[in-house]
């Protein structure tokens, strides 16, 4: 148990560094590395990747706050996006947890694989999407915000990957769609939280200290490292350029894909 304790400690700071350094999501490297740790503990292997998916997502109910009060300090969310959209990012998540609960691990697997490895292939090649619209009304927003929080649920991240894209492709500034998706963040944790409660409530053999396919101990600690080494990636992306860093990420994320994609078999 301590020396779990002490692994989650040192990959919630790493991924908490490298979420303020790049301005991403460590959504997608904490289920990977949960999974791996949920198995060396010997939890059970139906409940393994489902309770690294349910973990990993609500720790960013935690690490979200820090970051969306620095962003709304610098007026970079867009609050008339994010009422909307969160709404439906809040009911997306909460549907898509209990849609996760009913499925096999094994197709959980293959979808992380294959998202998060499209994901680091887009930003291997630093594309960006071009404006080519307006922001459309509160009613299409909380549905695109309903399926990204269905999405995120499913490979336990905050949405950053979908949002930013969507709001920049909508004409919203760079620095406005991080930020709001930032604000994002809350909802779909909060979703998740009580999606993967509820879905995993009734279960009979989840490992001690667990609610839902929570797990308390993994969530505290790896909640508590990111939200001292978070601040510190911020600052340190403003001394260096990270060009080449989100390349190495890039590396990464597709590695932990490959990953996930051999525990479906």
């Amino acid at each position: 148990m301590l020396s779990m304790m002490v692994a989650l400690l040192v990959i919630g700071a790493f991924t908490g560094f490298m979420a303020g350094l790049l301005g991403v999501g460590g959504g997608m490297m904490l289920t990977p590395f949960m999974t791996f740790l949920f198995t060396v503990a010997k939890f059970p292997p139906e409940l393994v990747i489902k309770m690294a998916l349910a973990t990993s997502l609500t720790t960013i109910l935690f690490t979200s706050i820090g970051s969306v009060r620095a962003h709304h300090k610098g007026g970079k969310v867009r609050w008339d996006i994010a009422r909307p959209m969160g709404i439906g990012a809040f009911i997306g998540t909460f549907i898509g947890a209990n849609f996760a609960g009913a499925l096999k691990s094994q197709w959980l697997a293959i979808f992380f694989a294959l998202f998060v490895g499209y994901s680091a292939i887009k930003m291997f090649r630093t594309s960006k999407p071009k404006p080519s619209r307006e922001v459309p009304g509160s009613a299409p927003l909380a549905a695109v915000g309903s399926g990204i929080g269905f999405v995120s649920s499913l490979v336990g991240a905050g949405g950053g990957f979908l949002t930013t894209p969507f709001l920049v492709w909508c004409n919203v500034t760079m620095h406005q769609a991080i930020g709001t998706s930032a604000a994002l963040g809350f909802p779909i944790a909060a979703g998740g939280l009580m999606g993967y409660i509820i879905a995993g409530l009734r279960l009979e053999n989840l490992p001690e200290w667990s609610i839902g396919y929570i797990y308390l101990p993994a969530l505290a600690a790896c909640a508590a490292a990111s939200l001292i080494t978070a601040p510190i990636g911020a600052r340190t992306a403003h001394k260096m350029n990270v060009a080449s860093l989100k390349r190495a990420f890039a590396v990464l994320l597709l590695a932990l894909a490959l990953y996930m994609g051999s525990r479906a078999f």
